[in-house]
């Protein structure tokens, strides 16, 4: 007996049959290139400007959001290998620009003065200023979110937030996801799910387990050997001492073996800041793994997380633990 199956129901099987077929990819693109739009968000209680790069998945409905604050003295439009790659695969990228400790701190200064004047916006009053930037800004998803025409009207999946940050963002997304004592108010931001932090730090005033003891979601860290910047007083050791203060469950540590600061960003910044080739593919491969696995809280993702999948994409001599 011949049965007429229609062609869609045939077209949706195989895709089915390929999907349960193909292994766990977290570099595979999921989507085609989606669409990345300046968003500009006046904050009228404190009267203050945040500019926001947002990138939106070519797909429909409601998608996870991942947060990104940049470093001392960039923007907006900082690590776009990340925001790219975590598009592709379906999240909503939204990439923060903080004034005071952003880009326009060095760009009109002579070259001779930059450093001071970076290290003149590493503040405690910057510090704090990132730190309600996040909720400045996710307070306004939940408003666009149900706003009639705007570009993220039921688009967000507000149930599931992840945040990031390097550098300075690193501490700012510390700030905002379960870090306690950094500035006068850093209480966690419940509404954000899990975090990755791209070159932790750890205060020397304090213990790291007073500070870091009460974490409560995800913590992905990452980091490297030769992880030292020109401005804080981090070292190699402080920036390890993160890790070992965290609770036990669902923490995630990653060093590559001769990672310098840099290694995070866009692009070699000096001649001799000869930058491994290995890195950002690692860089997006683990992280999209932890994002998939906390934020669409899917079982293969956190089956490769938690077994031989970081060490795959990694080389031998770089190290990746968990707890």
């Amino acid at each position: 007996m011949r049965i007429n199956i229609p062609l869609t129901a045939v077209v949706t099987l195989c895709w089915l049959l390929t999907c349960q077929a193909r292994a766990y990819d977290p570099l595979q693109p999921l989507l085609p290139a989606g669409s990345t739009h300046e968003v500009l968000l006046t904050d009228t209680k404190r009267d203050r400007e945040i500019p926001l790069l947002v990138s939106v998945p070519q797909a429909s409905g409601q998608a996870p959001v991942i947060l990104f604050s940049h470093g001392l003295g960039g923007s907006r439009r900082a690590c776009r290998y990340l925001r790219e790659h975590w598009t592709s695969r379906g999240y909503i990228a939204v990439f923060l620009q903080h004034p005071g400790s952003d880009e326009s701190v060095w760009r009109s200064v002579p070259r001779q003065s930059r450093l001071a004047a970076m290290s003149e916006a590493a503040s405690f009053k910057n510090g704090q200023a990132r730190i309600d930037d996040v909720g400045s800004v996710l307070d306004a998803l939940a408003a666009w979110q149900e706003e009639p025409g705007h570009l993220l009207e039921g688009r967000l999946d507000l149930e599931h937030i992840g945040m990031s940050g390097h550098s300075f963002g690193a501490r700012t997304t510390q700030a905002v996801s379960g870090q306690v004592g950094w500035a006068a108010r850093n209480e966690p931001d419940h509404r954000i799910d899990a975090a990755l932090i791209l070159s932790p730090s750890a205060p020397r005033l304090r213990s790291a387990e007073s500070l870091f003891g009460s974490v409560s979601i995800p913590w992905l860290l990452m980091t490297g050997t030769e992880d030292v910047a020109a401005i804080g007083s981090q070292t190699v050791a402080s920036r390890l001492a993160v890790f070992p203060a965290l609770p036990a469950g669902q923490s995630y540590e990653l060093v590559f073996d001769k990672g310098t600061h840099s290694a995070f960003t866009d692009g070699a910044r000096t001649p001799k800041d000869d930058r491994n080739p290995n890195h950002h593919p690692a860089i997006k491969a683990i992280s999209t793994a932890f994002w998939d696995a906390f934020l669409c809280e899917n079982p293969d993702a956190k089956a490769w997380l938690n077994g031989a999948g970081p060490r795959s994409v990694l080389e031998p001599a770089d190290r990746w633990q968990t707890k």
